[in-house]
């Protein structure tokens, strides 16, 4: 199981962005991120996201489950950033084996 503050599941994140391509100011605004940290974190390739100048940058609720996880595993585990990324990795395919199981493990 996640630590606290750290499961898959932010409702008000999840229901704002379902579905949603967002821009850099619409993303931080619904996932309540600072802009300078969110920047440097996929100008260091540790949140991925679709676009090539920041302008062009546009982010999903996959985007926002990430980058809210490593926020809260920098924040409260005084993680540096790499190693955020690499927890938020490993709850990442967590979460895609336990639905793989629910799916009946194909």
């Amino acid at each position: 199981r996640p630590a606290p503050g750290l499961g898959a599941r932010n409702m008000s994140t999840e229901e704002i962005l379902e579905g949603a391509c967002l821009t850099l100011e619409q993303f931080c605004a619904a996932a309540a991120l600072d802009r300078d940290w969110l920047v440097r974190h996929v100008e260091e390739g540790l949140i991925p996201v679709s676009g090539t100048l920041v302008a062009e940058w546009r982010f999903t609720a996959v985007h926002a489950i990430r980058a809210r996880r490593m926020h809260e595993i920098e924040r409260t585990y005084e993680a540096v950033p790499e190693l955020a990324a690499l927890v938020a990795d490993m709850l990442e395919e967590m979460d895609e084996l336990r639905a793989r199981l629910r799916r009946g493990g194909r």
